[in-house]
């Protein structure tokens, strides 16, 4: 395969990374001032809120990082190979590891949503843990489909 004919994938994680960078720097820090101002008994909100988000940014962006590399193994004729599996099975655990850190925050979620009247908020934040659970079971499924097709690989290598 050519170089470069994931170029224009590459560039779609690229261009996905930078809203959620502009989300980190600009909006999660107004969201943990607005989660302390809706509840000035309970200072420390503030900081559980930015810990939880900017947590989650992080098997985030490691995850982009592996479908980068795994856009790479491909351009490279080496997408039927075990750097390929790991970098799906990185991804399914960032993904899991995304939706336990969304279930663990959201008592946050129901607290903010229930003194601002907004049960929106809830619901964002469940779109994001089932989003998160179905690119896990997605990998997964990619996963296990490429680790077999290694399988039938290497058995037809050893036969020829």
């Amino acid at each position: 395969m050519k170089r470069g004919t994931t170029l224009f994938l590459k560039i779609a994680v690229i261009l996905i990374g930078i809203p959620v960078l502009a989300l980190c720097i600009f909006l999660v820090p107004e969201i943990a001032k607005f989660a302390a101002e809706l509840y000035p008994d309970m200072t420390y909100i503030k900081y559980l809120v930015l810990i939880d988000l900017y947590a989650s940014a992080i098997p985030f962006y490691f995850a982009l990082f592996q479908a980068f590399k795994l856009l790479s193994y491909i351009d490279k004729n080496k997408a039927f190979s075990e750097l390929s599996v790991r970098a799906l099975t990185k991804i399914k655990y960032c993904a899991i590891t995304i939706s336990i850190l969304y279930v663990v925050g959201m008592p946050l979620f129901y607290l903010i949503a229930e003194l601002d009247d907004a049960p929106g908020v809830i619901l964002i934040g469940l779109v994001i843990i089932f989003a998160s659970m179905v690119i896990a079971v997605f990998a997964a499924v990619l996963q296990r489909l490429l680790q077999e097709a290694i399988d039938i690989k290497s058995e037809n290598d050893l036969i020829v």
